[in-house]
């Protein structure tokens, strides 16, 4: 059951960082907070299976940190890949004259 809380959090600070960092436009409106959510899930059973309790502190906050950092990361080092790409397509189209 804890587990649903936690992928539950996981989720709303995905969907926290996706919507409080900027190129949101570059990747799919899911994938920031499905990366947040798997992230604090497998946190979390990665945790109790080292022996942490569920009832302690520690294991909620480090299964949120870890899932709020892994969703930044994600954000912005897949927005600023997308610009590059789409930047370096541009550039390939104009290029050869083909219609864009």
């Amino acid at each position: 059951m804890e587990l649903l809380f936690v992928a539950l959090g996981g989720a709303l600070l995905g969907l926290a960082a996706r919507y409080a960092l900027p190129r949101r436009l570059t990747h799919g409106s899911v994938l920031v907070p499905a990366v947040g959510t798997g992230v604090a899930s497998l946190v979390w059973v990665v945790l109790t299976w080292l022996g942490w309790a569920w009832d302690g502190g520690w294991i909620w906050w480090v299964s949120f940190v870890v899932a709020a950092i892994a969703a930044v990361v994600v954000d912005v080092v897949l927005g600023r890949r997308r610009e590059a790409a789409d930047l370096k397509m541009l550039h390939t189209i104009s290029r050869t004259g083909l219609p864009a």
